[in-house]
């Protein structure tokens, strides 16, 4: 059996035999009038006018029957038969460049009719064959039985070629940016951005990645969040913003962290946590009704139902439950509110009214995954100062995550900010869950790898 790079001296010497035939094998001008979904749904109309048309796809399998070959041809929307017969073609050497020349993966252009086969597959009796993109490489046989799954991560190209299921699941990732931007904005929010390269690292306790601006000489931040900005619009007379963007932590990976992550952050003026508990339950059923039709998801073979008001365990009970918080997050399956945070847990937080030691702050943990953080903002500059402070503190002593004081943000909160609620959701870790993806790296095209030695 002959190696990858055989193949590949090959498939140079067919791109040679092209261009010596005084054909590009790259072509920048391509016709494609239809795409493959719209050619089989319209059958008849193309049957019935017998017009010809040009379809533009990769070659996913060949055939060679006697004096004539089928193609299966491949765009975005589907796949279709083509059938090639050197009777049909208007140029008869084209037949032959195809049978010497073209291989599986090679993107082609053709022109052609419409009919049905005996068998009665839809399937295009071509007239004209063009190479427009020569691949070199040949696409992997059997792509399922990888013994190395990291492959499939690290080359996502062939992961979506070869499995369908792989594509599914980033178009339901996109509908989810869709559908949200939809919701917030028909309430009222003004999607925003802000930087992501940033002076002083906030909003978040996070150990940050550092960079060198070298244009002013300067030590920037990849930010862990994008909070202490968003809250600086609010001072600014902004009243219902949201941002979707990436951050940066880094940090541990592992199935459910990604050093660079997707989140949806968003504040709104003169609300508070009760009203964000009830205005993130309204958001996720109709975020989830109106992508999967339904209130109940299933998830890592649990049941999930979104139509019963949430749960709400305290911090503190569950602590006393399970001593490690994070055996007690695996346990939360059913849509649940944690609430009772050390205040010292969350700087950024108001304290609850009548009890200072405690955030006014929640969780919500679904299907054992922490997907929103909520707040009743902090907006007291001296207060928050004086947690600022104690941060720093805590960084003397080796805590590489505490956050960092930000004079210009105190400035900025000195001048007023309206009390306000904030949260942020999670988005790869939804995506996860609504496609019942048991790791992260299902749900990000690229995720961070190690390097393959």
């Amino acid at each position: 059996m002959p190696t990858i790079e055989e193949l590949r001296k090959i498939r140079i010497q067919k791109l040679e035999a092209l261009k010596d035939g005084n054909k590009n094998p790259f072509p920048s001008n391509v016709k494609s009038d239809y795409n493959v979904r719209a050619i089989l749904e319209n059958y008849w109309l193309w049957k019935l006018t017998k017009k010809e048309f040009y379809l533009t796809g990769r070659i996913r399998s060949m055939r060679i029957h006697g004096q004539a070959a089928f193609l299966d041809l491949e765009d975005e929307s589907g796949q279709i038969q083509c059938f090639l017969n050197p009777k049909d073609l208007r140029n008869k050497k084209d037949y032959t460049d195809f049978l010497s020349n073209f291989d599986i993966g090679d993107f082609v252009e053709i022109r052609g009719l419409i009919f049905k086969t005996g068998q009665g597959e839809k399937t295009v009796r071509v007239r004209e064959i063009r190479m427009v993109a020569k691949t070199l490489r040949p696409l992997p046989e059997k792509w399922h039985g990888l013994k190395d799954i990291e492959e499939r991560y690290r080359k996502r190209y062939l992961d979506l070629l070869m499995n369908r299921d792989v594509k599914k699941n980033f178009l339901v990732r996109s509908e989810i940016f869709k559908k949200l931007r939809k919701i917030f904005n028909h309430l009222g929010f003004i999607e925003v951005e802000t930087p992501v390269l940033q002076l002083t690292p906030g909003g978040a306790t996070a150990r940050p990645f550092k960079t060198r601006l070298n244009a002013l000489d300067l030590d920037l931040y990849l930010r862990i969040a994008p909070e202490l900005y968003l809250k600086q619009l609010l001072i600014g007379g902004f009243e219902k913003i949201y941002e979707i963007g990436r951050n940066f932590r880094n940090e541990g990976m592992d199935a459910h962290h990604n050093p660079e992550f997707t989140m949806l952050e968003a504040y709104v003026a003169y609300k508070d946590s009760a009203y964000l508990k009830t205005f993130l339950q309204d958001v996720l059923r109709a975020l989830i009704k109106d992508l999967t039709g339904s209130l109940i998801i299933t998830y890592e073979k649990n049941s999930i139902d979104f139509s019963k008001p949430f749960a709400e365990k305290t911090y503190g009970d569950l602590i006393k439950e399970f001593d490690d918080i994070d055996a007690a997050k695996k346990t939360l399956i059913q849509p649940t509110f944690v609430i009772g945070f050390p205040k010292e847990l969350l700087p950024l937080s108001k304290t609850i009214e009548n009890d200072p030691k405690t955030a006014d702050a929640f969780q919500i943990f679904i299907g054992g995954l922490e997907l929103i953080k909520g707040f009743t903002e902090l907006n007291n500059p001296l207060e928050q100062r004086e947690r600022f402070e104690e941060q720093e503190r805590l960084r003397e002593k080796g805590d590489e995550e505490a956050q960092r004081l930000d004079e210009d943000f105190l400035e900025a909160l000195e001048h007023g900010m309206p009390p306000c609620a904030g949260f942020g959701i999670g988005i790869d870790r939804l995506a996860a869950l609504l496609t019942n993806s048991h790791t992260l790296r299902e749900i990000i095209l690229f995720p961070t790898m190690r390097p393959k030695e």
